[in-house]
């Protein structure tokens, strides 16, 4: 992230009249028609963006809150730190009901980490939310299973998934193996009541 302030010279803590101070000086000190050589216009022209950019982000009272923010909690980098914060994210957009937002970041947990079965998982949840993307739906929970297979709850959601859509042997499956899983859980014991399933 570009430091606006290292670029003006000025303090986090600078107010307006010392930030239209430094752009004024060193837009006199650096501007490009000081430079007859082309390439120290070049450079000179490319400082001169980043100043104008500085200045303009940190004169302005909101976008200069928002810079400081994005300035304390900087974006992740890596792919593990980058699919923690979309599946993060993700969770916050579904409880608001925002499931287009959640199905977005969770693609791209996903992506980052193919390996978490937690992220598949919820993006198999959110994509159920729609009836057109229930086949996407299923195929993400499918890998949720496959990835932890013994983690119950996956199964359970993946069996309810099939039965809503009528596939009910595929469901079943599912269920028996949640049942080897958490015989006493009370989602297992529902959705094995349902398609008529009882442990032995």
């Amino acid at each position: 992230m570009t430091d606006y302030y290292q670029i003006l010279g000025v303090s986090p803590t600078a107010v307006p009249a010392e930030i239209r101070r430094a752009y004024m000086q060193l837009a006199r000190e650096r501007h490009p028609d000081r430079f007859s050589d082309p390439a120290e216009k070049e450079r000179a022209q490319s400082f001169f963006k980043e100043l104008t950019a500085a200045f303009n982000t940190l004169f302005n009272e909101n976008t200069r809150r928002e810079y400081d923010a994005e300035r304390e909690h900087p974006h992740p980098v890596g792919p593990v730190e980058i699919a923690k914060d979309a599946f993060e994210r993700a969770a916050k957009m579904l409880e608001a009901g925002q499931y287009g937002e959640a199905v977005t970041l969770l693609r791209a947990a996903v992506h980052h980490v193919p390996s978490e079965a937690r992220y598949h998982h919820a993006l198999g949840r959110a994509l159920s939310r729609n009836p057109s993307s229930m086949r996407e739906a299923i195929q993400a929970v499918e890998k949720a299973t496959q990835l932890s297979p013994a983690n119950a709850t996956f199964f359970v959601d993946l069996a309810t998934l099939l039965h809503h859509q009528g596939l009910t042997r595929r469901a079943q499956k599912s269920v028996e193996t949640a049942l080897r899983l958490a015989p006493r859980d009370p989602r297992v014991q529902k959705i094995a009541g349902e398609l008529g399933l009882h442990r032995s």
